[in-house]
């Protein structure tokens, strides 16, 4: 998780949230899953014991290979909104996609973490979507990517504290495409396919 935000207990419904201790502007890689999170693998979920893995799944996502990933510090906190102010990209990492003030909480759409079942939301907005699944994907993708496009514009020219930790196929990517030498990587890309290992 970004280096400039922090934990901090909102209340009883939400529990804790993840806040910007600095400015953090548009286009700044917000989350880099590093080596040390945990990635788990469907023999080893189908292995633990229900105690844990009530954890997991409260706090993993799902990779684009169908592996729960656990990250090891507060970026396990970063709570859902549907005006999200960073996204999941097809790059593996997340993104802010519109500037984030000191002291604002840092969101993610929680549509993109290919979670296996449906969830209930509350982000206290008048177009709040209530519910969210799988399917939000299909609905969304467009918006997303367009919002993502519009950010990884200004990657190159803010600072990037986590770019170390992006591995150097994905960097190639990345400024591949802000150079346009490749074609943008979608969310889609992101999405696990095989729904029977679930």
């Amino acid at each position: 998780m970004h280096p400039c935000t922090e934990l901090r207990f909102i209340n009883t419904d939400i529990g804790f949230g993840v806040f910007a201790t600095d400015f953090l502007p548009a286009g700044t890689i917000t989350y880099v899953q590093d080596s040390l999170d945990i990635s788990i693998d469907e023999a080893q979920y189908g292995s633990i014991d229900s105690l844990l893995k009530e954890s997991v799944d409260r706090y993993a996502f799902i990779d684009k290979n169908g592996n729960r990933v656990l990250c090891w510090d507060h970026a396990k906190y970063v709570n859902h909104c549907c005006h999200a102010n960073t996204i999941s990209t097809g790059y593996g990492f997340e993104l802010a996609i519109r500037d984030i003030a000191a002291g604002e909480q840092v969101t993610d759409d929680y549509g993109l973490f290919n979670l296996p079942f449906g969830m209930e939301v509350v982000c206290n907005l008048t177009d709040c979507r209530k519910y969210i699944s799988r399917d939000d994907v299909a609905r969304y993708h467009s918006v997303w990517d367009a919002k993502i496009k519009e950010s990884l514009k200004f990657v190159d020219k803010v600072p990037q504290a986590l770019l170390p930790f992006l591995v150097r196929e994905v960097k190639e990517k990345v400024f591949a495409y802000i150079s346009g030498k490749s074609a943008y990587i979608s969310v889609l890309d992101a999405q696990y396919q095989n729904e029977a290992c679930i």
